[in-house]
């Protein structure tokens, strides 16, 4: 199981997932982004990256803020899909790049060509072009990006530290303070327990004390975030509560320190827990007695969940009609047909359009229900509909779901390899010499000397 996983090509999932979703024609839900987002480092706002984000093949531009509506222009109009686009630290320059280089070369030269609806008539199908860092000059081209972004980050890091006209009041007691920044951020560790680390590993100080101040007068706790009716009530909770620090699992602190730009794509949980691995990787690795937590399966149809496949499975079974081990053995479904039929069931109930009578409802529980209702669930079972490449790519990040799908040929192989164990027959052509250097009659002789 863990063998497929990894065959999946995991960066292009994101993507990918647009790409099917603008194949099917009248369709502007594009999903840019697995519908489950995780978190990621906040990029620098320098003055070149509030600049408009052009399109790399026509006119059009877009503000910063609508980077997505970029993405989808290009999807839609020009058949371009860019691969983790969250980890490019600077968009606007990688955009310019590629928009020279597309000039100077045809589009071919530098993308993975992706044919949707593969199975159907000629003039159905359609190619997009995959730009991901497979490519050995995306890949460099985003080391560079990222290493210019760091050696920035690193000036303006030494500038803050030599700085000598910083001048600041304390966000808890209102003394002021003036000199090098390091001299506030003591007396914060000292007077009043507030540590955010050592002051040199802060880049952005005003703009990362404006946001400490900011909060601090919205009467929010910096580590909780709650809110509280006066600045009394706050500074009581935060003392009581030892909560008189920020909270590391808000990545909006993530811009202010230099570890979180050191690694393309890493924070510094991920950066922290290398180096943790690093030394206790000679201590002994024996993981046999421990227990994660229980991983919850998702329905395909609404939103129960349940601790094992088996319970999923019986629920889906009674409460929407549809038996997935029944159907994967009577249709022959191996692991990757599996997740594909998934995936576009996942994306089908997110569209809340039934695929039978073509009709639109406002949520996936009224679509779920008028298609149990009809028994419409069974026109998702059309294979020229999901048996496409575009559904090798998960709708929903960390679909437990997926993880626990088994091929028929391999269940029934184990079984084989239960019931019919092979024997190899020993070679016995010369059954004299066999037994004459057999170890029993060593041991014979043994006994008759005793």
């Amino acid at each position: 199981m863990v063998t497929r996983q990894r065959l999946l090509p995991r960066p292009l999932g994101p993507v990918m997932a647009a790409v099917g979703m603008a194949a099917v024609e009248g369709k502007k839900d594009w999903i840019l982004e697995p519908l489950s987002l995780p978190e990621f480092p906040s990029c620098i706002n320098d003055g070149f990256t509030l600049l408009p984000l052009p399109c790399i093949f026509c006119e059009d531009c877009y503000p910063v803020e609508e980077q997505e509506k970029l993405l989808g222009h290009m999807i839609v109009e020009h058949k371009l899909v860019i691969a983790d686009v969250k980890l490019i630290v600077d968009f606007r320059r990688y955009i310019l790049y590629w928009k020279k280089r597309f000039i100077e070369q045809p589009i071919t030269d530098f993308c993975t060509v992706v044919r949707t609806n593969s199975q159907a008539p000629e003039g159905e199908q359609a190619d997009y072009y995959l730009l991901c860092d497979v490519l050995p000059e995306d890949r460099r081209l985003r080391e560079q990006l990222q290493q210019k972004r760091l050696e920035e980050v690193l000036e303006q890091q030494q500038q803050e530290r030599n700085d000598s006209s910083f001048a600041r009041v304390c966000v808890f007691c209102n003394e002021e303070f003036a000199g090098n920044r390091a001299i506030l951020f003591n007396h914060m560790a000292k007077d009043h327990s507030f540590n955010v680390g050592l002051p040199d590993n802060i880049v952005y100080c005003n703009e990362f004390l404006d946001l400490v101040q900011k909060k601090m007068d919205n009467l929010q706790c910096l580590y909780c975030e709650k809110t509280f009716r006066d600045k009394n009530t706050l500074k009581d909770h935060m003392r009581k509560k030892q909560h008189r620090r920020i909270n590391a699992k808000n990545h909006e602190y993530d811009k202010f320190y230099t570890i979180n730009y050191l690694e393309l794509g890493k924070n510094w949980e991920e950066v922290q827990s290398e180096d943790d691995r690093e030394m206790i990787e000679e201590q002994d690795d024996d993981w046999s007695d421990w227990q994660g937590p229980p991983v919850c399966a998702v329905c395909l149809f609404c939103e129960k969940a349940q601790d094992t496949t088996e319970k999923l499975q019986l629920h889906m079974k009674v409460a929407h009609h549809f038996d997935l081990p029944n159907l994967k053995y009577e249709m022959g479904l191996n692991f990757y047909q599996q997740v594909k039929l998934v995936n576009f069931i996942r994306r089908e109930i997110h569209q809340c359009c039934c695929k039978q009578c073509g009709k639109t409802f406002t949520s996936k529980s009224e679509v779920v229900s008028h298609m149990t209702e009809t028994n419409h669930i069974m026109s998702l079972l059309d294979r020229s509909d999901w048996d496409q490449p575009q559904y090798y790519f998960p709708t929903y990040e960390n679909d437990a779901l997926l993880c626990s799908l088994s091929d028929c040929e391999s269940e029934s192989v184990a079984d084989n390899q239960i019931t019919n164990i092979p024997v190899i027959a020993e070679d016995i052509s010369n059954l004299q010499a066999l037994k004459k250097g057999s170890i029993l009659n060593l041991l014979q002789h043994s006994d008759t000397k005793n």
